[in-house]
């Protein structure tokens, strides 16, 4: 037995594409009150995933957002998103949106 358990793999290939969807977006991401590129947004909540991964903590993309692409773990602060000529949004509403999306794009 490894010690945890890895999500099924729709789960894993759903927040696989949310992490990718973000690091592409161009979009920045405010945590803890500083904006960062997507690039970096994108690597922290991966890191953010792989944590939860060894806690066997996330078995779904849902579970995913609301506990690593919601808030601050450490401070509690609710992370936003800014995409070029749009305002800015809850990433919880910005990670749901893509989900939503990669679903309708999936047969």
């Amino acid at each position: 037995m490894s010690g945890w358990a890895a999500p099924p793999p729709q789960a894993q290939r759903e927040i696989g594409q949310l992490i990718d969807a973000l690091g592409r977006s161009g979009c920045e991401f405010q945590r803890n009150g500083t904006w960062y590129p997507a690039g970096e947004a994108r690597a922290h909540l991966q890191r953010k995933y792989d944590y939860l991964r060894k806690r066997d903590m996330v078995a779904t993309a849902e579970q995913f957002i609301e506990r690593a692409g919601t808030q601050s773990s450490m401070s509690g602060r609710a992370y936003a998103v800014r995409c070029p000529g749009q305002g800015t949004v809850p990433s919880a509403q910005w990670l749901g949106a893509r989900l939503s999306a990669i679903r309708h794009a999936t047969p």
